[in-house]
């Protein structure tokens, strides 16, 4: 089957999708769940084998260990399919309800999107995340992950979709592609492809940014910082580093760079290094960082640079004002974190950094869907329209206006003798 075909198949899916019953949903779900237990040491043997192959092909560090999906990795994508069980039904519900005129009712409906296309490299867990919420909100989806993954990819696929056929899923609801010409051609499907949802590298997330007229929604970069203010606790700024950075060093949001108040690096940089060293982070520090504790330079370029391994740079600020500046300069919008015991301090940095998550005395680690109770997520949105942040279900919702009436007409409204609204908020939902 060709691509144009897998995504018809979708697109007449995706108008089925959009009015299963919430519990032939979850029923589907549970199937996905039992399937992927059940299959779990077939999963693992086709990832060794792209393990394998991708190490031989010189595949970097970071996205090895992004491509590896075993027993433990599994059981973190049955917890996240349990979690979306878990969750209300989010099609069909009433955002607003307002009366018009008595009898005329105007109700702002959740629905789905439509057809969700998703290109991700290096991670399966990826394809389990989104697929399962693209079946909770509704939406059919297209799926093209890196070829490192392609036999974790494969299987994964097969067992959601036999498992999700068994609950009463419509066919072609999950479509799996599997060859680089398969995202050029997915790119220009605009009259099937209702959103395009990119996770991967800069390079690669602004390549389909920047060859498709279909909307996308993702981030480029992901470099956070963690601001160590002068009222921070040095025990808590240091053990909020080390999770920010070390937790899991290749995703999007581990920080990537420090700044230190000026009045507390003296007697907090020497404990961070010895923190960070002893996980084995090599430092890079400004000028000022350089005079108070034995690193390497930090040049012009690790301001701005997600690396994605041991690596993170430093940088002394002289007040939270100079930080701000910084985080908004080089950061990509992603998540930031202060360190602070001072409130007002950190509402103020909240206010100003310009980001899709800022967060206080917390690691930029918590940044993420099933950690905010969102079931999981298909990806980070660094954009300021429809989704931002972890995107979870309610970023592939939209909304459909349903006007409820009774014969009304927009002349009796017009004229010298029009007819007033009332405009009158009601405490109502839509029934179907």
């Amino acid at each position: 089957m060709d691509i144009q075909q897998i995504a018809c198949k979708a697109q007449a899916a995706a108008i089925r999708m959009a009015a299963l019953p919430g519990e032939v949903k979850n029923r589907a779900l549970t199937e996905i769940m039992q399937a992927l237990e059940a299959g779990q040491q077939a999963i693992v043997a086709a990832n060794q084998q792209d393990l394998t192959r991708s190490e031989k092909e010189g595949l970097a560090a970071p996205l090895l260990k992004r491509l590896r999906f075993d027993a433990g990795k599994i059981k973190e994508a049955c917890a996240g399919l349990l979690s979306l069980i878990q969750l209300p039904d989010p099609v069909g519900v009433t955002l607003s309800a307002t009366e018009l005129d008595q009898g005329l009712e105007l109700y702002k409906v959740s629905r789905p999107i439509g057809v969700i296309g998703v290109i991700f490299e290096s991670r399966p867990d990826a394809l389990v995340q989104i697929s399962s919420l693209c079946l909770k909100s509704g939406n059919a989806v297209l799926l093209k992950g890196g070829s490192e993954a392609a036999h974790t990819n494969r299987i994964l696929a097969d067992l959601i979709t036999a498992a999700a056929a068994k609950a009463g899923l419509p066919e072609g609801w999950l479509g799996l592609l599997e060859t680089r010409a398969d995202v050029n051609e997915m790119l220009a499907m605009d009259q099937y492809i209702d959103l395009v949802i990119p996770r991967g590298s800069n390079e690669f997330v602004r390549h389909i940014m920047d060859n498709t007229h279909i909307p996308v929604l993702g981030h480029a970069d992901g470099i956070c910082h963690v601001y160590i203010d002068r009222a921070a606790d040095p025990r808590m700024a240091v053990k909020v580093c080390v999770d920010s950075k070390c937790q899991y060093v290749a995703v999007c949001n581990a920080a990537e760079t420090i700044l230190v108040h000026e009045g507390c690096a003296a007697d907090m940089l020497p404990d961070l290094q010895k923190a960070l060293e002893a996980k084995g982070v090599e430092i890079r520090g400004c000028d000022v960082t350089r005079r108070i504790i034995d690193v390497g330079p930090a040049v012009e370029a690790d301001w701005s640079t997600e690396y994605l391994d041991m690596i993170v740079s430093i940088r002394v600020v002289p007040d939270l004002e100079a930080a701000v500046d910084h985080v908004n300069h080089y950061g990509s919008g992603h998540t930031d974190v202060i360190v602070t015991a001072d409130r007002a301090q950190a509402v103020r940095f909240m206010d100003a950094v310009d980001s899709a998550d800022v967060f206080w005395n917390a690691s930029s680690r918590f940044s993420d869907g099933y950690r905010f109770g969102l079931g999981a997520e298909v990806g980070i949105s660094t954009s300021k329209i429809h989704a931002r942040g972890p995107v979870g279900m309610e970023g592939l919702l939209i909304y459909q206006w349903r006007l409820m009436g009774d014969g009304h007409i927009v002349a009796d409204y017009s004229g010298d003798k029009a007819r007033p609204f009332t405009h009158r908020k009601l405490q109502k939902t839509f029934k179907r």
